[in-house]
């Protein structure tokens, strides 16, 4: 059994408030990037199922030479192999084209697994994207693997307040959610090990395809301005009601 794990570098949302709109629009930040937290969850869930089900498990992203701080982080997490594919202009649907170019010439690849959402974009497509390039079922709002066969994988996924028991045939494209479990932290020998490690970078004209242009440009990375709040006590629940009904609460 084959896993990869498709991760993206984005931004630590701590640092968002730095970033100009000029950098947003180029794509070179100078703020500190991070793997995007959804996918940290995808590498615990692919890593965990290589553990239980056996097989192994990859990491592959789309992005420019920094990404590869990425992939270094899923080889010390417990990922046997990494690749980068070189872009840094693809949209949602771009990254698709080229990820499912990836893994066609992979060949041997069973399961993808993805982060349900990306701190940036927060569009959710890629995995949907994928999926329709690969012509595989795709399975989002993943909560928990339940099992896994050579040629069909059990879920349990989270729609609105419902909790669905899915089984569908493998090679398929996962979806996942931060329930499905806490990412580990390497241990330092492996975030060594995984530093000396060589990373190929594959670009589109390697994988035989165009990366259609990006309809979707990022201008700016912002967070909404604090909201003005304050805390008052009252001595008696009257008070309370009365405050409620004047601000039109109750």
């Amino acid at each position: 059994m084959k896993y990869l794990v498709c991760v993206k570098q984005a931004p630590d949302t701590a640092e968002l408030p730095k970033v100009k709109a000029e950098e947003a629009a180029s794509g070179e930040l100078s703020i500190q990037l991070v793997v995007n937290p959804w996918d940290e969850h995808a590498l615990e869930s692919a890593i965990q199922s290589s553990e239980d089900y056996g097989g192994s498990v990859g990491v592959i992203t789309v992005g420019g030479e920094k990404a590869i701080d990425a992939l270094r982080s899923g080889l010390a997490m417990g990922c046997a192999e990494a690749t980068l594919i070189e872009d840094t202009e693809a949209d949602a649907w771009g990254v698709a084209t080229l990820l499912a170019a990836a893994i066609e010439q992979m060949g041997d690849v069973d399961l993808v697994f993805t982060g349900q959402l990306t701190v940036d974009g927060n569009s959710g497509m890629v995995p949907i994207a994928l999926a329709r390039k690969l012509g595989w079922p795709v399975l989002t709002g993943v909560a928990k693997i339940i099992e896994v066969t050579d040629d069909s994988i059990v879920v349990e996924r989270v729609v609105g307040e419902a909790r669905l028991t899915v089984k569908t045939q493998a090679p398929a494209v996962l979806s996942v959610i931060k329930e499905i479990g806490e990412p580990r932290y390497p241990t330092f020998i492996k975030i060594r090990k995984a530093a000396r490690v060589k990373i190929p970078t594959l670009t589109a004209s390697d994988l035989g395809v165009d990366a259609p242009a990006p309809v979707v440009q990022m201008d700016n990375y912002r967070k909404p301005p604090a909201r003005d709040a304050h805390v008052q006590l009252f001595d008696n629940a009257s008070d309370l009601v009365d405050a409620l009904l004047a601000e039109k609460v109750l």
